[in-house]
């Protein structure tokens, strides 16, 4: 479990973050949700160490990463899985050889233990027959697959994915966020999902949190997300025709 705790963070004397308090939980999918510039970008680069809010708590089962040492935040990272929002595959490597890349530079285990662990992710993210493969051999799902297999490698207590959808048409996008759910659920995982698809949001979101203009206006789950009656959020969820629809049959079934 990943708790932040009265997270401000500000910029040139602008307040990006507003005293943020959320709790991301394990075996579920956490996504922060808001518009572009609303800070929830900012906020996950403060959850994984690569900024350091102005005042707050980032507690990791417990560990305040803001007063952790060199030593013990390199140790931290070490229980993280990292997806990125383009793949960030490397273009001179074998899809086994990008998976095993994390195995290479952490793991102490054998070249053939790392090998096995690999076809393993490659087997579990059915890839098994790319790995010979480069990057540019691959479609646009394949690479995102490819990396959640990377990200996996070394048995991550924590998961992030940055706009995991990025670039993909929806019925692939359904494959990769049902690939994450069952991933998190399966290794029991605190996943943290930085998205602003709203498919996302109804096919896997466990615990939601959004952020407006850098304030945590609403947290809660997909069910819950229809019956809010928080304005903000239903300006943002229901912007297209397609959920305003969802909403306004949902509050008819309720007055009938």
């Amino acid at each position: 479990m990943i708790e932040v705790k009265n997270i401000t963070k500000s910029f040139d004397g602008r307040a990006v973050l507003k005293d943020i308090s959320a709790t991301f939980e394990d075996g579920k999918t956490n996504l922060i949700i808001g518009r572009s510039g609303s800070g929830k970008t900012v906020m996950i680069k403060n959850i994984i160490g690569l900024m350091k809010p102005d005042i707050g708590q980032i507690l990791y089962d417990g560990r305040d990463l803001i007063t952790m040492n060199k030593h013990e935040l390199n140790m931290l990272r070490r229980e993280m899985g990292m997806l990125f929002q383009g793949s960030a595959l490397f273009d001179s490597m074998t899809v086994m050889e990008n998976v095993m890349f994390p195995l290479d530079m952490f793991s102490k285990d054998s070249t053939k233990e790392r090998r096995k662990r690999a076809e393993f992710c490659l087997e579990r993210v059915n890839l098994s027959e790319a790995g010979h493969l480069y990057p540019s051999e691959i479609s646009g799902g394949m690479m995102k697959r490819a990396a959640i297999a990377r990200a996996i490698s070394l048995n991550p207590k924590y998961l992030f994915c940055d706009e995991p959808n990025s670039g993909l048409d929806p019925k692939t996008s359904l494959l990769i966020d049902d690939l994450i759910h069952d991933i998190t659920v399966e290794y029991n995982m605190t996943t943290v999902i930085n998205t602003h698809d709203m498919n996302s949001v109804m096919n896997i979101g466990d615990n939601i949190i959004f952020i407006k203009e850098g304030v945590k206006e609403w947290q809660g789950t997909k069910e819950q997300v229809i019956t809010s009656n928080n304005r903000a959020l239903n300006d943002f969820i229901f912007a297209s025709d397609l959920f305003r629809k969802v909403k306004e049959v949902e509050m008819q079934e309720e007055e009938g």
